[in-house]
């Protein structure tokens, strides 16, 4: 007689193993604690073997008999169920295993010693806010371009322009790394390239270059403002030719103050090669009157440090430094919009007249870290033309104090005009006190 979903509903366990068939081969199977499952005998190549379908009432009464006729398709083709069933549940795991955020994840880990911190974060942001939710469970080996069209469509729409290229190179980098690990057969971002429209192009990124201007500049920074190691950071800044990054994370441990050597480690650096800054002479002063506030500490431009116990703020010296934007701010204090004046200028100012008054170039690139395309070549290549760069910083240091003592004997100098207090006078005013106040 066949079972009905009442019997099987009723059905209790009473302490033994109990079985009801259903004909065909199915039947009930309770455990001696009531536990209920769907099990199927059958006879492969001559052997008695036993299926177990699975756990009730999960699987129901019908299911049960529609999976007993799956299976016993599948013994007429001579395929074992049993069999078919492990290699199903091996599929399913392998493809858990093996889907874009799994892996995506893997590669990050993997490859996480080649970029920053900072770097490593932001592509797991994308990776999270843009494309696992569109396709990170979906088995990579199985996803098309158009799915991945889909995610770079929505972080397109957002306005993001620069984003939906990052990730879809990103993108590619996974399934190529898919691709040589056996898991999957074919960079579909690759297909997508020219489906996103180009990146417009990059905003210029004001600096100050003519050169009366850059004299006034730096007299400007030399004037009593804000807070003494904000502006040391960007007294020293024309000197060094360097990124806000690397500023801002400098720490007294890489300079050699004997040598007037700054060696900034790689793994600060933009494109992951050490470099090494020539100090000038006017550098070494900025850093002489710099030592004795924050070097006893870590960076030589500590930020606000974090609270300690009892809510008191730890002594200047501390294990954070300053954001970059700190300094693009003291430039806002000090009276230069972003239209006039950027972090970035410093660098821009540097290189524009270096080759104007006929510099290297070679030398200039070098100083400026615009990194050797080979990157063999790049990584023993970094002490390149020191004493000619060495000799160039001096004289690029010696050029612009020269400016700076200009701009200042102009500025002393008796005018018939309105008195009028420079917006640089003003930000001298901002906080007398607290060295921490604001960062």
């Amino acid at each position: 007689m066949k079972l009905t979903d009442t019997f099987v509903k009723r059905k209790q366990g009473n302490g033994k193993p109990q079985k009801y068939a259903d004909g065909g081969g199915l039947f009930l199977y309770i455990s001696p604690k009531g536990t209920k499952s769907w099990r199927l005998a059958y006879r492969y190549l001559g052997k008695h073997k036993l299926l177990v379908i699975g756990p009730y009432p999960a699987i129901s009464l019908k299911e049960a008999r529609e999976r007993r006729e799956a299976a016993k398709k599948l013994l007429v083709d001579n395929i074992d169920p049993s069999t078919a069933k492990r290699e199903a549940k091996a599929g399913a795991e392998n493809a858990a295993k093996n889907t874009f955020e799994a892996i995506a994840r893997e590669w990050l880990e993997k490859f996480a010693g080649t970029w920053t911190p900072l770097t490593q974060r932001h592509i797991l942001r994308r990776m999270e806010n843009f494309i696992f939710p569109v396709i990170g469970k979906k088995s990579i080996n199985s996803i098309s371009a158009p799915e991945l069209l889909v995610a770079l469509r929505k972080i397109e729409a957002k306005g993001f322009m620069c984003v939906a290229h990052l990730a879809r190179s990103e993108c590619g980098r996974v399934f190529r790394y898919a691709i040589a690990t056996g898991r999957a057969e074919r960079d579909v971002a690759h297909d997508l390239v020219g489906a996103i429209p180009p990146m417009p192009s990059p905003k210029h990124m004001a600096a100050i270059t003519d050169i009366k201007a850059i004299g006034k500049l730096l007299n400007t920074l030399d004037s009593n403002y804000g807070m003494f190691h904000i502006r040391c950071a960007l007294r020293i800044a024309p000197f060094v030719f360097v990124r806000a990054k690397e500023l801002t994370e400098a720490e007294w441990a890489h300079f050699d103050l004997e040598a007037a050597e700054w060696r900034i480690p790689a793994e600060v650096m933009k494109m992951r090669q050490p470099h090494i800054v020539p100090l000038s002479r006017q550098a070494m002063m900025i850093l002489r009157e710099l030592h004795p506030v924050t070097g006893s500490g870590r960076f030589l431009f500590p930020g606000k440090p974090k609270k300690g116990k009892g809510g008191k703020l730890a002594a200047i010296g501390g294990e954070i430094p300053i954001r970059n934007k700190t300094l693009v701010q003291a430039l806002r204090n000090l009276g230069y919009s972003k239209d006039e004046m950027t972090f970035h200028g410093f660098r821009s100012m540097a290189s524009t007249v270096l080759n104007e008054k006929g510099y290297n170039r070679d030398w200039i690139e070098r100083q400026l870290a615009h990194t050797e395309r080979n990157a063999v070549r790049a990584a023993y290549n970094y002490a390149e033309y020191l004493p000619e760069r060495r000799k160039m910083m001096q004289e690029w240091a010696d050029f612009i104090t020269e400016l700076k003592e200009k701009a200042r004997k102009e500025a002393a100098a008796p005018s018939t005009a309105p008195a009028v207090m420079p917006e640089a006078a003003a930000a001298s005013r901002l906080n007398p006190a607290g060295r921490f106040a604001g960062l």
